[in-house]
């Protein structure tokens, strides 16, 4: 016979994904006489009644377990800590702080260097240069000499009146 239905159904059951038509159909098989083998070891999970078995006073029992100070056998006692939204974001606390530090840092080493370039004389000297070569003509600036032109007294050809 193939049961190849029934074990569709219990990787379903194990997988939490049946009905509670399929664990019908599921108890009803295993309650039979005669099933496979291979599928023996599954007859006590869904032929064994949970109230039968667990009695009543299942829950008296589980809350004397629960009461129950634990015996400390050396072992350390863990307890539950809150952990707040501040505690969380600590670590990006600290990244931010660090990147402030360095842009601090970063902006004080920045001054001197900025101040050694500032220099008035330097800055005349540089602009006086710049002046100089900006008379200069796109193609003499390719070759550059020690004269400068003067633009007012560059010639034009003659252009052919009409």
């Amino acid at each position: 016979m193939d049961y190849k239905y029934i074990e569709q159904l219990l990787d379903r059951y194990f997988s939490a994904e049946t009905t509670l038509e399929e664990e019908r159909i599921l108890r009803t098989f295993f309650s039979q006489e005669h099933i496979p083998a291979e599928m023996e070891q599954w007859r006590v999970l869904f032929t064994a009644d949970a109230e039968e078995t667990l009695g009543d006073d299942f829950d008296a029992r589980m809350m004397e377990i629960i009461d129950e100070k634990p015996a400390n056998d050396g072992a350390p006692v863990v307890k539950a800590v809150e952990i707040t939204l501040t505690r969380r974001l600590m670590p990006l606390f600290k990244a931010a702080a660090v990147i402030a530090i360095f842009l601090t840092v970063g902006g004080a080493l920045q001054a001197p260097w900025d101040n050694s370039w500032n220099k008035h004389d330097d800055y005349a000297a540089i602009q006086q240069q710049m002046d100089s070569m900006a008379t200069v003509s796109p193609v003499q600036a390719e070759n550059t000499s020690d004269w400068t032109a003067d633009s007012t007294k560059v010639m034009l050809p003659d252009r052919p009146k009409d």
